[in-house]
Parts: C-alpha cells; sequence; structure tokens
C-alpha cells in the first residue's frame, strides 16, 4: 500500500482516478501538485506540470473569445509543435474537440476531412493556409487563423492566434465527451473521422504505459505526428505516469539517435519501417550513446527485433491497437514474445470470427472483432456517419478488418488486412481515394489499387494497374504530378502496369486477390527507379 501512496505522490495516477477524473482538464489540475517538473519539453520551449493548467485556461480563454464553445471542432492544420500540444489543452479546458488534419493532404482528401470536420475555427501555418484556400476548405462560418507571424496571408484568414486574454475556469466534461477525431482511412469510400472520447485516451495512456513499464523517471520521445493516436496517446502516457514528454516533428533516420540522446530520451516510438530503415544505416558513436532502453514498434520482423536490441540496446514491444480502439493486445503480457500481437490486456475481450461472425475453429485465422469492459476506453463511433458505425459495431462488437490468428497459448499473431485498405509507412491508405483520383486524369478508363509487399518488411507498397483510354500512350510521369495536387504523398503508387483490361468478377467487381498474386512484374513501372522524388510538400523533383 506504501508503495502505491508514494506512486501517487510522484505522479503515477494511472489506475488510480475516479471515473469522473479521467480527462484532460481533471488530470491536467490533479498533477499540478508536481509542480516545475517538465511535461512537456521541446527545443527553447518547455511546459511543467503546474504551468499546463494554466496554459489551458488561457487558450480555452482566446478560444471562447474568438466563438468556440463546448462541443465546437477546432481544426488544427498543423505539422508537430508546441502549439498543438496547447491548442488541444485549451480545447478540451473548453469542452470543445479537436480536429487535427493530415498536412499531407491534398485536393478532394483535404477537402473531404475539412467540410466534414464542420469547424467552428482553424488555426493552421502560413505555409499551409494556400492548400485549404486551394481547395475552398475555408468557407461558411470556419474561422481562419494561422499560428506563426511569417509569410502572406490570405483574404479568408483573420490574422494570427495570440493568446492575449484571460484564463477561464474549465468545463465539466466526461470521459465520455470526445476529447479528438482522428481521420481514419475509408476502404470503400472516404476517410472516416473517428470519436475518441477522454476516456479512450486516458486507457492508452494507462495501457500502454504499463507495457513500456513507465515510471516518473522517464522521457517519452516520439517524432510520429499529431494527427495519429499513436503521438496524441503517448503525451497523455507522459501525463498519467508523472513522466516528460518530448518531440521532433518528423523522423530523420540520420539524426534519429542524435536527437534521443539529445533529448534525453528513455522511450521512443517507431514503425516497423522505420526500426528497419535504422538498421540499414551505417554503425555510428551515437547508436549506443543514447539513453533509450525501449520502444513500442508494432509490425517488426523477428530478425530486426534481435537486431535491433544488438545494435542498439534497445528491446522493441509490440501489440495491437487502432484508432477505433486501445491498446488491445501487448507482447509482454505474460513472457515476451517478440514479433507478436501478444496477449489480450485486461479490460478488453477478442474474438477471431468468420465472415458470418461465426467463431473461428481454435487455430484457424479470422477477422479479429473487440470490445471492451471499462467504460469509454474505446472510440464512440465515427462522426456524423451512422451507417458506417453501425456497420463496424455490428453484433455489438467492433470489427477490425484484421485477419489474425491465435496459438494455443493464447498469442496473436496479425496476417493481413481483410478489408480493402493498404498500410504504407505508419499511413492507412484507402485504395478507393487513390482509384478516385487516377480515373480523373483524362487517359485514364479504369484503375485498381492493391498494396503489395514491401522490401521494409511487413508493411505494403501501394501499386496501380490502369487500362487507359483507346489510342493514348502510357505516361506515369505525367499521371504522378497530376496526381501531387490530389493525394498525400504517401498515396500516390510506388508501382504502376499498364494493363489491357481488369480481372472482373460475375459483379462486375474487380478481382483484386488476382491483381495481388501478380504482383510487381518485369513490365512494372517503379517510381523510385525513375528518378522522381516526392517530397512531404507534394512537390516532385
Amino acid at each position: 500500500m506504501t508503495g502505491g501512496v508514494d506512486q501517487v505522490r510522484q505522479g503515477v495516477v494511472a489506475r488510480t482516478l475516479k471515473f469522473e477524473q479521467r480527462t484532460l482538464p481533471q488530470i491536467l489540475q490533479i498533477q499540478r501538485k508536481l509542480g516545475d517538473k517538465p511535461l512537456l519539453r521541446c527545443g527553447d520551449s518547455e511546459m511543467s506540470y503546474c504551468e499546463a493548467p494554466v496554459e489551458a485556461a488561457r487558450y480555452a480563454g482566446k478560444l471562447r473569445e474568438l466563438g468556440v464553445g463546448p462541443g465546437d471542432r477546432v481544426l488544427c492544420f498543423m505539422h508537430s509543435r508546441v502549439d498543438v500540444l496547447k491548442l488541444w489543452l485549451g480545447i478540451t479546458w473548453l469542452g470543445a474537440i479537436m480536429v487535427p488534419v493530415n498536412t499531407a493532404l491534398r485536393g478532394e482528401q483535404l477537402r473531404h476531412a475539412v467540410t466534414t470536420a464542420d469547424p467552428r475555427l482553424t488555426v493552421t501555418e502560413n505555409g499551409l493556409l494556400g492548400y485549404l484556400v486551394q481547395e475552398g476548405a475555408v468557407a461558411g462560418e470556419n474561422r481562419v487563423f494561422v499560428i506563426d507571424e511569417a509569410g502572406e496571408h490570405h483574404a479568408c484568414c483573420e490574422g494570427r492566434f495570440v493568446v492575449d486574454v484571460e484564463p477561464v475556469d474549465p468545463y465539466p466534461v466526461t470521459p465520455g465527451d470526445t476529447a479528438a477525431i482522428l481521420y481514419t482511412s475509408g476502404t470503400t469510400g472516404p476517410s472516416k473521422g473517428v470519436l475518441c472520447p477522454h476516456g479512450q485516451f486516458y486507457w492508452w495512456g494507462v495501457m500502454t504505459g504499463e507495457s513500456l513499464r513507465l515510471s516518473p523517471d522517464d522521457v517519452l520521445f516520439t517524432v510520429l505526428p499529431f494527427f495519429h493516436t499513436n503521438a496524441l496517446n503517448s503525451f497523455w502516457q507522459a501525463l498519467v505516469f508523472g513522466a516528460t514528454f518530448t518531440f521532433e516533428s518528423s523522423f530523420s533516420a540520420s539524426r534519429f539517435w542524435q536527437q534521443a540522446e539529445g533529448r534525453g530520451a528513455t522511450v521512443t516510438y517507431l514503425l516497423g519501417a522505420m526500426a528497419q530503415i535504422l538498421l540499414t544505416r551505417e554503425p555510428g558513436p551515437n547508436d549506443i550513446s543514447h539513453r533509450v532502453r525501449i520502444a513500442l514498434c508494432p509490425a517488426t520482423p523477428i530478425e530486426a527485433v534481435v537486431e535491433f536490441e544488438r545494435r542498439f540496446g534497445v528491446r522493441l514491444v509490440e501489440g495491437y491497437g487502432s484508432t477505433e480502439t486501445n491498446f488491445v493486445c501487448s507482447n509482454v503480457i505474460g513472457e515476451h514474445v517478440p514479433a507478436s500481437m501478444g496477449r489480450v490486456a485486461d479490460g478488453f475481450e477478442v474474438r477471431v470470427v468468420d465472415e458470418n461472425d461465426c467463431d473461428s475453429l481454435p487455430g484457424e485465422p479470422g477477422e479479429l472483432l473487440i470490445r471492451h469492459r471499462e467504460p469509454f476506453s474505446m472510440a464512440s463511433g465515427y462522426f456524423r456517419n451512422a451507417e458506417a458505425t453501425v456497420k463496424a459495431w455490428r453484433n455489438l462488437w467492433f470489427h477490425t478488418g484484421d485477419r489474425v490468428v491465435q496459438r494455443s497459448d493464447g498469442v496473436f499473431y496479425f496476417l493481413d488486412r481483410i478489408v480493402d485498405a493498404i498500410r504504407r509507412r505508419g499511413e492507412n491508405i484507402s485504395s478507393w481515394e487513390v482509384e478516385t483520383a487516377l480515373k480523373a486524369h483524362p487517359i485514364v478508363e479504369e484503375a485498381a489499387v492493391v498494396g503489395v509487399p514491401s522490401d521494409l518488411g511487413s508493411e505494403q507498397d501501394v501499386m496501380a494497374f490502369i487500362v487507359l483510354r483507346e489510342g493514348v500512350e502510357a505516361a506515369p510521369e505525367e499521371i504522378v504530378r497530376f496526381l501531387e495536387s490530389r493525394l498525400a504523398y504517401f498515396a500516390i503508387p510506388r508501382y504502376w502496369d499498364f494493363v489491357g483490361e481488369l480481372p472482373m468478377t460475375a459483379n462486375n467487381k474487380v478481382r483484386k486477390h488476382v491483381l495481388r498474386d501478380r504482383g510487381v512484374t518485369a513490365s512494372t513501372w517503379d517510381i523510385e527507379q525513375s528518378g522522381i522524388r516526392l517530397s512531404r510538400g507534394g512537390k516532385s523533383a
């Protein structure tokens, strides 16, 4: 009992909070007792635990002055920066909802996210404002501000977002209230806004933090973007374990270990492809001069797990989670089982089922279904999309669309996606959205997009099969330039095959399994071999 009391005094509030305390405003006030200890540190910016609720109240005051109220959406179209986190504190303090949008989105993808979010206010950067204007995504009652000073303002922008008002008291939010809407890839349609409540983020912090064995002495370091749940919930991990959170705006393989050392990191967050990239680099002194002891790194082959710990001294922990769910499985529950999803965490139930939601036989693959016991520890549904919500949560279980298998010892292994989505470098890509953009080009008659094995391990690359209109010649470079203003850079296909026709079913649907089985051949055009390089800004070199 004494140990538990001491832990709470040091700032570990995971599993100690009453139901009504599991909200961001409540936890900020509870953790104020940690005083000057840094909660957030990035470059020259630092915010202590005692400053965090004050900053939340100040930002909330400014937002209220600009007309934001409880339940309103505030859209953040920014790269990872301290302002995003401070805005989130203020937004939730006010009882409103943050909608962070992927800064790589372009064209219809960006327009869809912004218009369906229907924000009361948008905060962006001067360098990104033009993309919003170009897509007509700042119309209506959506007031637009920029966070920085440089550059010219468009007529739709009211100026710089400056916090220059008095703080306000917190709104009485509950764990079931939405803290953020996160857009995740659609499969047979556009992306959907996932309603992520405060309670879900709290349990993300608890569950993941326990698997990483966090303590108040840890410094959590991420290079993953703030428009994905991974980075946002790592901030909650720091908060509920009394630790310090730090970040870089993007992943750099050449500087990663130097950055980790400079930040004093003890814990970090990677994707399987990132681990593979780090392993391909020449050894250097920064490989072992850092303090990182453990990393959360899903989708990593066993060979890479072993080599990563041998070379860098960092243990890779894996599990299973998604924007709609939580850290449902962990491969350090019981003994460590590398390169697996692991076993089910306490607080969740899972099933492996066939296409009729009937339980698969033991040891047979099937779709993973999940439900939770702790209230609001998973997403509440899809924003203003009742049909998709009912479909995903049919029979009162969330249908993940992932095909898995469970061994006799209770350990789960991921096999592949059942639904028509592609996973590339940590991003979920809707084949439907890519196909729609391709078919908008005047020389394209039909297009089908599939995921094919990546040379970076367990993730995928995007491959397009294209039927051209009669009498035209293949021009992949031209189509790539066409796509740059319509798709995120990571969604533009790497591999291209121009075919006479697509394999179809009797119901006139594309037989995508045939295309996946065919994969890359000698006739395939490879964008990486062509000399074209896509930047995050969407311009090819």
